[in-house]
């Protein structure tokens, strides 16, 4: 006999526990399975920001050129290890056809309905303890070409809603002055915040526990049980479980899941790095993006995070030391006052990118009761709660909030 539960959630990371909060919040009985710990995955190590600032999808003019320059350096912030698989080479081909102008303004709009949802609702739970404060992100600038792009970039945002501050590099360094005299300028925008991410998704699974959800850890899903356009059940090293709806969270492993399902989703992992250190006594006033070294520096409470690179490697796990020095060597070519901070943490992850840059968001045509949550690339913590609420309309049958048809998992068809 099969356990049962109205919502199966699978994967525990933070989109999983946002669907869970969110579902459960409804009264529905929710259960959220993970091979590993709750919210030790992605959800763990990353920067910790919530960032409307990014609404321009990683899929945009001129990318291919840009990761041309880096691609083939294994310590270079942006790395492609080839390896001869299809799905890559298939990837890379979709990829390229989405760097396009008329593809980037569609998918702005809806990234920033999303990101702007999703910090709206981070304000709302404030009271998970976690370092969450919205002072918005400064992104800083070494080079006037870098500095000229940043405010196209800006500019590009303006369009769509997304204000922002440019500045000298004296008003950098004035808001930030960890920042070295290099600093050509810098900008700032204010709707984003920050938060020690692990800290948020424990403190939001144990507010989705309360409200009646439950959560089995070290659970392995093996395979599905499929009656006609419905699944039926969900084979799991704890035996079968069944559920009215199925939510497929599963990150950067949602190709093989869904493989079984007879559904093909083009998710490439892209594992990113992160170095945790003892907070300096003064901390950095705001987040900060090093740009043309693609380093994240977020302060969180007692510690200090650095965070980057983008490494197409498969799914691997293993730490390439070349990585982490490049991010602790660039950090120190931005910022003064990490020396002699004590080291608390290497950490890598395997954030799932769409070649596209948007994530898969919605039922696929084959199945009246799977709903896909996946492919949120570097914006999963950012996009977490909004996903949460959207998939909780869309298993009680109600119309999103947020239109979000192009995210559907057909798409790539």
């Amino acid at each position: 006999m099969s356990e049962t539960s109205d919502v199966l959630v699978l994967g525990g990371g933070v989109i999983g526990v946002a669907c869970a909060h969110a579902l459960a919040a409804r009264g529905r009985k929710v259960t959220v399975l993970d091979s590993g710990e709750i919210g030790s995955g992605c959800s763990h190590g990353n920067a910790g920001l919530a960032v409307p600032s990014h609404s321009i999808p990683m899929a945009q003019p001129g990318m291919i050129a840009k990761g041309m320059k880096w691609m083939f350096h294994a310590d270079s912030p942006f790395y492609i290890r080839f390896r001869c698989e299809r799905a890559l080479f298939s990837w890379l081909w979709k990829f390229r056809a989405a760097c396009r102008e008329d593809r980037m303004r569609r998918a702005i709009p809806l990234l920033r309905d999303l990101s702007l949802e999703s910090v709206r609702i981070y304000d709302s739970l404030r009271d998970i303890p976690c370092h969450y404060e919205r002072k918005g992100l400064l992104l800083a600038y070494r080079t006037p070409g870098g500095f000229g792009e940043g405010r196209e970039e800006a500019h590009l945002l303006s369009g769509f809603g997304l204000a922002s501050t440019p500045m000298d590099g004296a008003a950098a360094r004035a808001l930030v002055p960890h920042l070295r005299d290099a600093v050509q300028g810098a900008i700032h925008f204010p709707d984003d915040a920050h938060f020690d991410p692990a800290l948020f998704v424990r403190g939001l699974a144990a507010k989705a526990e309360a409200a009646g959800a439950a959560f089995r850890p070290k659970t392995e899903v093996l395979g599905f049980q499929v009656s006609g356009r419905r699944i039926a059940a969900v084979r799991t090293s704890a035996g079968d479980l069944a559920a009215d709806e199925i939510v497929l969270a599963t990150g950067s492993w949602t190709p093989g899941v869904a493989r079984d399902l007879g559904l093909r989703i083009p998710i490439q992992p892209a594992k990113g790095y992160s170095l945790t250190m003892a907070s300096p006594a003064a901390p950095p006033a705001v987040p900060l993006i090093l740009v043309e070294s693609k380093i994240a520096v977020t302060p969180m409470g007692p510690r200090l995070r650095l965070a980057g690179t983008l490494e197409l490697a498969g799914l691997d796990l293993s730490i390439n030391e070349r990585r982490v020095d490049a991010i602790r060597r660039g950090a120190r070519e931005w910022l003064d006052g990490l020396d002699g901070l004590p080291e608390l943490e290497v950490w890598r992850g395997l954030r799932p990118c769409t070649p596209d840059g948007l994530p898969v968001l919605g039922r696929p045509a084959a199945y009246d009761n799977l709903i896909l949550a996946t492919g949120h690339a570097m914006i999963g913590m950012s996009l977490g709660p909004v996903t949460g609420k959207i998939v909780a309309e869309i298993a009680s049958r109600e119309r999103p909030s947020i239109d979000v048809a192009a995210l559907g998992p057909d798409r790539f068809s």
